[in-house]
């Protein structure tokens, strides 16, 4: 097992709930969301932000569009906008009749659709569904009963789907139907079960290899698509949230994370959390797919 990872800071900020790393290779720039102040980020890795654009709620997830704009993951739907936040116009609502409830992570499969889930706000269990958002903007919910719906990914052939319903620390791994955008035998991959961390986003690097932040464990890791740990990238911070591979040649590993729930002397130990860090763990990826937008 590999776990010597050299840490940098690729964005030093203080996101109460960092998440949802994108690398937009066009723009030669990061985009991210701080999910609770609705808040949607860009930055070029080592300077200042770009830009910051308040949305105006709950914003779980940003993804790039095939039309060069962006589509977000909001708290009572999904939106479209220009690719620098502003123009957001209303796609398709969703559970927008039920304001306890919220998005969370949201992505795209290799077709372009967008899966996006949904959470409570306070975090109560089995209330939280995942739905398949399709080009004209059909909205199909999939799985229901979930608690913090999460971390989404695609092995490099698009005939499994990965998924992470937070608390029950679990990696699931599904078989995937591209042309249908139908999962199917929903099984564990692996349990998180040796750390105090729950596993939150994910990334799916070249080689299919699954990488995933442990929320409350300060860790980035790797599963093998067999579902062994192969890497393991240790953070300053103990709340990482998620990550996505990045930069020109695409190997560098962008994470996310988050002050949320820290005390002053936990922020005092760790100040970097809220910040992007960044890692060349050895592995490349591709930016993730785009919705194909109608």
């Amino acid at each position: 097992m590999n776990r010597a990872h050299e840490v940098d800071v690729a964005v030093e900020m203080e996101c109460e709930l960092g998440e949802g790393p994108r690398w937009d290779p066009d723009g030669h720039r990061l985009l991210f969301v701080d999910v609770l102040a609705g808040r949607l980020h860009a930055a070029s890795p080592g300077s200042e932000l770009v830009f910051t654009h308040d949305v105006g709620q709950a914003l779980g997830a940003v993804n790039r569009t095939d039309m060069g704009g962006l589509v977000l993951a909001m708290r009572d739907g999904i939106y479209l906008s220009d690719a620098g936040g502003s123009g957001i116009r209303l796609m398709a609502p969703v559970e927008a009749d039920r304001p306890e409830l919220r998005m969370n992570d949201a992505a795209c499969d290799p077709a372009g659709r967008l899966w996006a889930g949904t959470m409570a706000f306070d975090a109560t269990p089995d209330v939280g569904t995942l739905y398949r958002i399709d080009v004209h903007g059909s909205v199909v919910p999939v799985l229901a009963g979930l608690s913090i719906s999460n971390g989404l990914g695609w092995s490099p052939d698009a005939r499994l789907m990965y998924f992470i319903d937070s608390p029950t620390c679990r990696i699931d791994v599904l078989d995937y139907d591209l042309t249908t955008g139908t999962p199917m035998n929903r099984r564990p991959l692996a349990h998180i079960d040796d750390t105090p961390g729950v596993p939150d986003g994910m990334t799916v690097d070249d080689e299919g290899g699954i990488w995933v932040a442990l929320w409350g464990g300060a860790q980035i890791r790797r599963y093998s698509p067999d579902g062994r740990v192969t890497d393991i990238v240790d953070l300053p911070v103990d709340q990482p949230t998620s990550c996505t591979f990045g930069g020109d040649a695409g190997d560098i590993l962008f994470i996310t994370t988050a002050r949320l729930g820290l005390t002053d002397e936990q922020l005092a130990i760790t100040p970097l959390a809220g910040s992007v860090l960044a890692c060349r763990p050895g592995y490349r990826g591709d930016p993730a797919p785009t919705f194909h937008s109608a």
